[in-house]
Parts: C-alpha cells; sequence; structure tokens
C-alpha cells in the first residue's frame, strides 16, 4: 500500500481548498492508501511541520501551494526539503494567479527558486483545461494534470427534490436570485445590489414583482459590510435583499434548494474554479457569471457569461428556464459530482506513483 502525506490547510476554518482536501482525505481512498497529513494552516507551527516531512517515509506528498508571496516562501522552503531528500511532490493549485505572482509580484531570486521547484515536480494539478497554462513552460506538459472541483453530496438536492422544483417553476411568480461567496468587490457582490435596485425601480414603474435577492458569506473587511448593508439602506432594498450571513451545513444546503438563479460576477484575481457555480448547476439554478479563470471550462451552454465588467447592465434574468435547470443538474450528476473528484484524484495518485517507480 503506497503511502501518501497531505502537505496542506485541514478545517477549520472551512473554506473551498480546505473542504476539498478533507473531502479527499476521509474518502474511500483513505482505504486504499495509507494516508498522513501536515496541516500547514498555521504558520506558527512551520518549523515543526517541517520536521514532521522530514521525518516522514511516504511514497508521495501531496501538496496544496499557496497563491501570495509570504505562503509562497514557505512553500519554497517546503519543496527544497523534499528536493533535498529525494521525495517525489505532488502540487495542486486551487486558484488561477499562482503564474502572475511568479512572474510579476515577485523578486528575480524568488522567481528563479519557483521555477526550478516546479520543475522537478512528480506533477501539478489544475483544476481545469482554461488553467494548464499557468504550468506551461515550467514543467513538462504531461506532468499538468486537469482535476476540476465537486460538488459535496450534503449539498446536492434528491432527485424527487429537484423533480418537484421543475413541476412548480411556472408557479413561482418571484424567483430567488442568489450570491454565495465571499464579499471581495472582485467578486461582483456591487453588481447584484444593482440588480436589485433595478427591480425595485421596474416594480415601482409598475410592473409586477419578479425577483428577489439571496446573499450568503464573509465579510472580511468592515468597508465591504459598510458598504452592503449602507446600499441597502440608502436604496430602500430591505424587501427586496436577504442576507442569510455564512451558511454551512443544512441552512445553506436549503439555500441552494430554493433559489433560481445563481449570479457571481467574478473577476477576483485569485479566483480557480468556484465550487459555488458547480453547487448551483446541481441544485438547477442558471448561472450568470464571466469568462474569468476557470469559470468557462465547467458552466454549460445556456448560461449567461459576461465577456466584460459592464455586461451585466444587460443581463436578462427572466432567461431562467426549466431546461437549463435541467441541463446544469445533468452536468453535475455527470461530470463533477463528489465520486467523480474522488475518481480523478485516484488517477492522479496512480499516474504519478506509477511514473515514481
Amino acid at each position: 500500500m503506497s503511502r501518501i502525506c497531505f502537505i496542506a490547510q485541514f478545517p477549520p476554518p472551512i473554506h473551498g481548498l480546505s473542504k476539498a482536501v478533507d473531502t479527499l482525505f476521509n474518502s474511500r481512498l483513505a482505504s486504499e492508501y495509507d494516508f498522513e497529513k501536515v496541516d500547514i494552516t498555521n504558520n506558527k507551527k512551520f518549523l515543526t511541520n517541517l520536521i514532521k516531512i522530514s521525518k516522514s517515509r511516504a511514497d508521495l506528498f501531496y501538496f496544496t501551494i499557496s497563491q501570495t508571496k509570504g505562503g509562497n516562501m514557505r512553500d519554497l522552503m517546503i519543496l527544497k526539503l523534499l528536493s533535498m531528500q529525494h521525495k517525489k511532490c505532488l502540487v495542486h493549485l486551487h486558484g488561477g494567479y499562482y503564474r502572475q505572482l511568479v512572474d510579476n509580484d515577485l523578486g528575480a531570486s524568488q522567481r528563479k527558486s519557483n521555477y526550478n521547484a516546479v520543475k522537478k515536480l512528480a506533477g501539478a494539478i489544475v483544476l481545469g483545461p482554461s488553467l494548464k497554462s499557468i504550468f506551461e513552460g515550467m514543467i513538462d506538459d504531461r506532468r499538468i494534470i486537469t482535476v476540476p472541483n465537486c460538488v459535496d453530496d450534503e449539498f446536492l438536492m434528491s432527485d424527487d427534490e429537484f423533480e418537484n422544483k421543475i413541476a412548480s417553476f411556472n408557479d413561482r411568480k418571484i424567483k430567488h436570485v442568489l450570491y454565495l461567496s465571499n464579499f471581495i468587490r472582485s467578486k461582483g457582490y456591487p453588481e447584484v445590489l444593482k440588480m436589485a435596485k433595478e427591480e425595485k425601480e421596474r416594480v415601482r414603474s409598475g410592473e409586477d414583482r419578479r425577483f428577489h435577492f439571496d446573499f450568503a458569506g464573509a465579510f472580511f473587511e468592515k468597508a465591504e459590510e459598510d458598504y452592503f448593508f449602507g446600499f441597502i439602506k440608502d436604496n430602500e432594498l430591505e424587501e427586496y435583499v436577504t442576507y442569510h450571513g455564512i451558511v454551512s451545513g443544512g441552512k445553506k444546503a436549503e439555500l441552494l434548494k430554493n433559489s433560481d438563479i445563481f449570479v457571481l460576477l467574478s473577476r477576483y484575481p485569485k479566483e480557480g474554479q468556484p465550487i459555488s457555480i458547480l453547487e448551483a448547476m446541481g441544485n438547477g439554478m442558471l448561472i450568470v457569471t464571466t469568462d474569468h479563470a476557470g469559470i468557462p471550462d465547467i458552466v454549460s451552454e445556456g448560461n449567461i457569461i459576461c465577456k466584460s465588467e459592464s455586461d451585466y447592465k444587460n443581463i436578462d434574468l427572466n432567461k431562467v428556464s426549466a431546461d437549463i435547470e435541467r441541463l446544469n443538474r445533468e452536468t453535475v450528476k455527470s461530470h463533477y459530482m463528489q465520486e467523480n473528484y474522488i475518481n480523478n484524484m485516484d488517477r492522479a495518485f496512480k499516474e504519478v506513483l506509477k511514473d515514481a517507480d
């Protein structure tokens, strides 16, 4: 049985990366491989973690790398240690900014160290075909592996629930629009607020009310929180907007199940492949998003993909239909289920371990 050491962030806190790592570590693969872990969430434990890594007898080290300057410096030290001990390493990039970081943000010495480190890797995983260019020219193309994200089983509505949602589609006069992400300007939440304002103005002009806007996620800066609630107050949108806080578990599953349209107009520089989009598709929503990072790899035809930041002004939310809801759900069930992710990672492990023999 091959031994694999995870060098990664584990929950808490729970975010896309830590959840994906935890899902993999506790999957059925734990009985097919001998898994061990080095949790690098707390940088204060860096020296302790280096000792753990140096003492590990793993056949392969699975390493989720950072996209920040400080995190990259830490990663380089870990990769240097693995290289000095002639240990095989497979890195997994849960984002889309690493190459820009290396080529544009780092000094010459640190940039060179990244190129040297990546060249020695057993493999590098990216989230989709659009992101393979991140490692091109740094490592042999044959060692760049694509493994898309997935929807955890707990956040996918049942087939019966979905069929009931489709059956009641025409009876639901007010459709629910969902923004589920962190509150960062470049994620596009201000544009969704403006959509809510336009809905109110349209209703005031005498038309029937059609949409309600639901928001969920974390605020990392007081300025973002002040902007969000200030916009709602200044434009008297209390009847059109609901903030659900940070959602997880059953509350998150219920919010996904009851929404019809998902909007994430992201231009976030570190964006990779938002799991929230896959969750929305799996729960039968129309997707309104951008052609940014790895997003086009997962969003099927019939959804709305904005090419520029101002395109949101021309979005027709009435495009939502039972047909696109069904298509999006089937796309997820065919390609982006939790078991798909586990199988893809299993193939990646086997491929790298085979080459390592």
